[in-house]
């Protein structure tokens, strides 16, 4: 039995009427397999990889769905938009696809690479505020002000429906799918995949996910309407968002089944596991469902399907967040150890952390120091090690070779 969407929401119609408006801009993205997370959740698991969308991002659906339902007279007066890059670059491509001038806001201190490809895509960028909430107040005073169109990143039905249209191709690439999984900024994506998802198989089970940081829809649906953040925090650029949209809250209040939060840690982890074990570049917004999946394994019901939302990610960021993710896995050893100061010692040392297959990284050799004895010297080991037993054969093998390891 079909489910009914909530009043003010786009109707499953909507959904497929904008799946044909896509067809030719938009990409069928692959659904790829995770052995990794098959055998840790028990049930066959997909990755639904808009990472591989046009723009890197499945925002370009939302995007060209509303830009392409204006009139010409609103065409005539261009249009704007605020995001911190990932939205901007669909806005960018769908504009100029439709022969529409566009003008997109970005706040302080976006991705370079995301500012970088909007203007390519044909947008003019501007700069405003430190988060998206902040640029979305100046991209709303731009339109007042010229008349352009103002282009919502998710609090709209016409972006929801095109959003709506990766649940529809969920269910034909994955029929037999029993739970999605999928990340939650303003609620855009979330509420169109479950709207679709939903009125075709209710007995799906939707899952959200937000970062811990940035987390609006727990407190939000806890009081039964948007409620604001005071500040958000995350490395999940795409996910700072602090007020939920007015169309996607009602949407996904109705038929999200449960929204999860997930811990920097996990959204490390799991953009490391994409990148290593599925060969997939996700930035940390759209491996939030891979982070879910690894914190909490056994709540998934399968077959899983999980929505990588997007690629772009900035290569600085992304040498951060891997380097966080293997920490956060164990893989880093760092630790301080007391040697004699004479020739010689470091050197064995090294040689057997070498036989003990632990890649030194960068020592830091202290001779002079006066918590040292005259004949002592101190050496800060940070290492890549291959998990957290590796890490602790690493320190027992040291101790028992008869180094001093301080706390």
């Amino acid at each position: 039995m079909a489910t009914n969407p909530p009043a003010g929401a786009p109707s499953p119609d909507d959904i497929r009427a904008a799946q044909k408006v896509l067809t030719g801009v938009s990409r069928v993205t692959a659904m790829e397999g995770s052995r990794y997370l098959t055998q840790l959740v028990g049930a066959p698991v997909h990755f639904k990889c808009e990472n591989l969308q046009r723009t890197g991002s499945f925002k370009v659906r939302g995007a060209y769905v509303r830009i392409a339902a204006l009139s010409e007279e609103e065409r005539t007066r261009g249009v704007v938009a605020a995001s911190a890059g990932n939205h901007a670059q669909g806005v960018a491509l769908a504009a100029t696809l439709l022969g529409v001038r566009s003008t997109v806001f970005m706040p302080a201190g976006a991705p370079l690479p995301k500012v970088a490809a909007t203007r390519e895509y044909g947008a003019e960028v501007r700069t405003a505020g430190q988060v998206v909430d902040e640029t979305l107040a100046a991209a709303r005073a731009y339109a007042e002000a010229t008349g352009a169109v103002f282009i919502h990143p998710f609090d709209h039905p016409d972006v929801v429906a095109g959003q709506g249209t990766i649940g529809l191709e969920i269910l034909e690439q994955c029929p037999e799918v029993r739970t999605v999984v999928v990340g939650i900024g303003g609620g855009g994506l979330a509420a169109g995949v479950a709207l679709a998802v939903k009125s075709l198989r209710p007995d799906v089970r939707v899952v959200g996910v937000q970062a811990a940081g940035a987390a609006a829809y727990p407190p939000s649906l806890a009081a039964g309407r948007p409620v604001a953040l005071e500040s958000v925090a995350t490395m999940a650029d795409g996910m700072k968002v602090g007020r939920p949209g007015e169309v996607p809250f009602r949407i996904i209040a109705e038929l999200v089944d449960e929204v999860r939060t997930v811990s920097e840690d996990a959204l490390s982890s799991a953009l490391l596991l994409c990148l290593e074990r599925a060969k997939l570049v996700v930035e940390p917004a759209g491996a939030a469902p891979v982070a879910a999946l690894l914190t909490d394994p056994e709540a998934f019901e399968g077959p899983v399907v999980a929505v990588l939302s997007g690629g772009n990610v900035d290569p600085l960021v992304l040498q951060r967040t891997l380097q966080h993710g293997m920490a956060a896995a164990g893989r880093y050893l760092s630790l301080r150890v007391r040697l004699p100061d004479r020739p010689g010692v470091l050197a064995r040392l090294l040689g057997e952390l070498s036989e003990a297959d632990a890649n030194v990284l960068a020592v830091n050799h202290t001779r002079t120091d006066p918590r040292l004895g005259v004949s002592e010297a101190e050496v800060e080991l940070h290492l890549e090690t291959q998990g957290p037993r590796h890490c602790a054969a690493v320190a027992a093998g040291m101790r028992d070779a008869g180094y001093r390891i301080l706390d």
